[in-house]
């Protein structure tokens, strides 16, 4: 429910209780039955009862999302002091990645795929991002396979990436 509709909906709801508390008060100068008036205390009670939980809603809901606003914040800022550490391996890292693409003896255009192939793009997404066609991108792939001796797309990353994580460890029987 929108923000403005619930204060619409409480404001209602809170007319329609002081309205009822003036017919009550009226009615009961007047002497209507007590049948009467207690349905209208009841229509009063749970108007106000309206009133409550739509104004209690909206403040649970505008904590819920300072918290949510907080946590998305720290998170940046986790993100960005991460960028931040790994910066200068990173960097490492491409240096010695494009080194091994030169000692295989790729083109330019060839390195270029390599590091897309790396970064896990498709050959279609490649031939856009290169603006060429998915048969040139097909046909570099396979002049990079040839070149370093390699297989294919797994064994490419896992040329460059499988020493970056843990080793697994050995269940114990």
């Amino acid at each position: 429910m929108k923000n403005n509709e619930r204060w619409i909906i409480a404001a209602i709801l809170f007319v329609i209780a002081v309205l009822a508390s003036i017919d009550i008060y009226n009615d009961y100068f007047e002497g209507v039955a007590q049948w009467h008036i207690s349905i209208e205390a009841i229509v009063g009670f749970v108007a106000l009862a309206g009133v409550f939980y739509l104004v209690r809603g909206r403040f649970r809901l505008q904590h819920s999302l300072a918290r949510e606003q907080q946590f998305s914040k720290d998170l940046q800022t986790e993100a960005e002091k991460w960028r931040q550490v790994s910066k200068k391996y990173v960097k490492g890292l491409s240096v010695e990645i494009e080194n091994q693409l030169d000692r295989w003896d790729l083109t330019e255009a060839e390195k270029e795929v390599s590091f897309l192939l790396l970064k896990g793009l498709s050959n279609k997404e490649i031939a856009e991002v290169r603006g060429t066609s998915v048969q040139t991108v097909r046909t570099q792939t396979n002049a990079i396979y040839t070149k370093s001796g390699l297989s294919g797309r797994s064994e490419l990353s896992a040329f460059f990436l499988e020493d970056l994580l843990p080793p697994q460890k050995q269940e114990s029987s």
